[in-house]
């Protein structure tokens, strides 16, 4: 057996989600005093490879600790995306099928090879990895459900595009404009015409709002070995491993795949 971690290095240089507070570390003990080292870090759970769990968009929703162990450990596939994967880019079932067999209740990973633009990725730009990742196409939604998966998990920062999310509709309006700068970009990409109808008001923060409701969640953030050519297209075992938080409406994640030799 031969395990790829699929999961990003964090601490307190990782860039971090809009709105949202950075992650902290600090010593507050050292050796030569204290006889001992130890940290102590303040954060979000949205930074780094994490998992949200249904609670994070419905209040009275399932937390982490009450995950299944088995949506989190099982058969799945890594599927190659990156060589339709730009920015502002869609991904759509039809592109996922096409690569891979996605069985009933998958674990399925997607790699859009935007993992590169993170922090301790390969080609690290913070702007593009969080203003112009990929995201989800409308037709994911009913997609998922109907497979029946549990559990997703993407290489970006986040499962939406960002034409659903804050750096796309909101985020620097007035002030710095990067919604503005997006919004012409999608424009470019997409028609002008054709936004409207691809990313709808009521489609804000779509994959999180219309699949948490069915127990369908995600991780995010994945990178790692994610681009090894040896798990591409295949058939593996994936496993996603957070920390048993009570309450928790997401948490951070180890991500594996397991390979039999």
């Amino acid at each position: 057996m031969k395990l790829y971690d699929l999961s990003q290095p964090l601490n307190a240089d990782v860039q971090f989600w809009p709105y949202y507070p950075p992650f902290e570390a600090k010593y507050f003990k050292r050796k030569p005093e204290h006889g001992v080292n130890a940290q102590y870090i303040q954060t979000s759970n949205h930074i780094g490879t994490h998992l949200d769990a249904p609670r994070h968009f419905i209040t009275d929703a399932m937390t982490i600790d009450e995950i299944p162990l088995e949506w989190l450990y099982g058969p799945g596939v890594i599927v190659d995306l990156t060589d339709e994967m730009d920015d502002l880019a869609v991904y759509t079932p039809e592109m996922i099928e096409k690569r891979a067999e996605i069985r009933e209740g998958d674990i399925l990973v997607l790699h859009t090879g935007w993992y590169k633009y993170a922090t301790f990725g390969s080609e690290p730009d913070e702007e593009r990895y969080i203003h112009r990742h990929p995201g989800a196409h409308p037709s994911m939604v009913p997609w998922l459900i109907e497979k029946k998966i549990k559990l997703w998990c993407v290489d970006a920062v986040s499962t939406d595009h960002p034409m659903n999310l804050p750096i796309g509709r909101f985020l620097g309006k007035g002030t710095f404009g990067q919604c503005d700068r997006v919004r012409a970009l999608a424009e470019k990409k997409f028609g002008k015409e054709n936004l409207a109808k691809l990313f709808p008001d009521e489609d804000y923060q779509l994959t999180h709002n219309a699949l948490f409701k069915h127990n369908c969640i995600h991780a995010e953030n994945l990178g790692g070995d994610i681009g090894a050519p040896e798990l591409q297209n295949r058939r593996l075992t994936i496993g996603c491993f957070p920390w048993k938080f009570k309450g928790g409406e997401a948490a951070f994640a180890r991500v594996v795949a397991f390979v039999e030799d």
